[in-house]
């Protein structure tokens, strides 16, 4: 392999199907596939490719894309033109940066959304793309207006149906514009996304992001007229059954902890199939939306997935955990954060029920939930730094070994206060 191809597989690239990043256990190679769906058939050949060219291992990223992991580096090239050759591969990737749109598992779907939120995603996914110039990460969420409501993922411009096909621009600092007819929307998208480039390229030290442009330069970019923020919708629920459009229902599961491997992704298609279904979405909440069936047929599905050790409850603890794999899968990983938070929510399950939300991360980077949370646990030579109610780049209050964690955290007293108590 070349050295340039070398080159873009270095640790800390956000990876791609064409652009692996090299982990601990190999290549990490990302597809989003087309139109974020798969048949049956395409979630057990993706399962076959896991295990003929990696370790088995796959996950569901917090953006609702499929990761292989431990892909050996000489068998790379044969995985992308299986991938390839299945269409498995979100042609809009190319050698660009990744997908720019994140949606409901149901966009276009949902029998509550005021808009077709895929049709508008994939209009305003060309548009972008016909922007160069854009970070790597940079993120925009279409948000259909029904019940799977988005508000929980960070993006740089948020597009949220408002009315039957009226759409409001949402940007940093809670900045709202419009509302814009559906048809209108990705011709301002392009010319906003342009004039951010523009903007950026000025000034490359101090403007990466959306977010370091103060409210009037947003304001200015933006062109639109300034408006009340959308209603706050309730949290949604990633898991459970969803009303479709013709009278279908889906069902949402979850993943434990966003991780599977080739044989139960095998049978996943195959419980699939079995129920009839033809379509399979991914979920940004790190797992799988069974779409298209009869709602005799829905809660059938739901219990054999409950069965295979899938999330279908609203009240399953497992939810409120966030962790990457950690050590020794991550080269950067400082610590085991997978197993360890396997042990932690055991112990803290209690507190998960009651809505405690829990990150594990391995290293400072924060690859599973870039957000906060209520307990953040960040790995670092061994031990965690713990932060509470934060994010990983917030400041610890202390400094712990698995082994502390595990008993200062049984329920029944302030957590604050034990992990406080500690350090002393």
């Amino acid at each position: 392999m070349s050295a340039p191809a070398r080159e873009t597989m270095r640790r800390g690239w956000c990876p791609g199907t064409l652009r692996p990043m090299l982990t601990g256990d190999g290549l990490l190679v990302r597809l989003h596939p087309p139109g974020n769906a798969l048949t049956p058939d395409q979630l057990e050949h993706v399962a076959e490719l896991a295990h003929r060219y990696g370790n088995g291992q796959i996950e569901i990223s917090g953006r609702g894309n499929l990761q292989l992991r431990g892909i050996r580096e000489e068998a790379h090239p044969a995985l992308v033109d299986d991938l390839l050759a299945a269409r498995l591969v979100d042609e809009a990737e190319g050698d660009g940066p990744n997908r720019l749109v994140l949606t409901s598992p149901l966009a276009g779907r949902a029998a509550d959304e005021l808009i077709d939120a895929a049709a508008l995603a994939e209009a305003v996914e060309r548009a972008g793309r016909d922007v160069t110039g854009l970070p790597a990460k940079f993120s925009i969420v279409v948000d259909g207006g029904g019940a799977l409501a988005l508000g929980g993922f960070a993006s740089d411009l948020r597009l949220i149906a408002v009315a039957a096909k009226a759409v409001a621009f949402g940007l940093p600092g809670e900045l709202w514009y419009g509302p814009v007819a559906q048809d209108e929307v990705p011709a301002h998208v392009a010319l906003l996304l342009g004039c951010f480039v523009a903007a950026s390229h000025r000034n490359p030290d101090r403007i990466r992001r959306m977010r370091d442009l103060d409210s009037e330069a947003l304001a200015a970019l933006c062109g639109l007229v300034p408006m009340p923020a959308p209603a706050s919708r309730p949290k949604p629920s990633p898991v459970g059954l969803v009303a479709e459009r013709d009278n279908r229902v889906a069902v949402l599961a979850g993943l434990p902890f966003g991780r599977t491997d080739a044989d139960g992704l095998r049978r996943l298609s195959g419980l699939a199939r079995n129920a009839g279904i033809r379509e399979i979405r991914l979920s940004p909440w790190r797992g799988f939306a069974f779409c298209g069936l009869p709602g005799y047929a829905a809660d059938a599905l739901r219990n054999a997935l409950r069965s295979e050790g899938l999330i279908v409850e609203a009240a399953d603890p497992r939810l409120s955990v966030s962790v990457c794999t950690g050590a020794p899968a991550c080269a950067r990983g400082e610590v085991p954060a997978l197993a360890d938070a396997t042990a932690l929510a055991e112990t803290i399950e209690p507190l998960l029920v009651d809505g405690l939300s829990l990150h594990v991360s391995g290293c400072a980077k924060s690859c599973a939930h870039s957000g906060s949370a209520d307990l953040t646990l960040v790995g670092r030579d061994g031990r965690y730094d713990v932060i509470i109610d934060g994010r990983a780049g917030d400041a610890a209050i202390a400094h712990l070994s698995l082994g502390e964690l595990v008993r200062r955290l049984e329920p029944g007293q302030d957590i604050r206060a034990r992990l406080e108590a500690a350090q002393h």
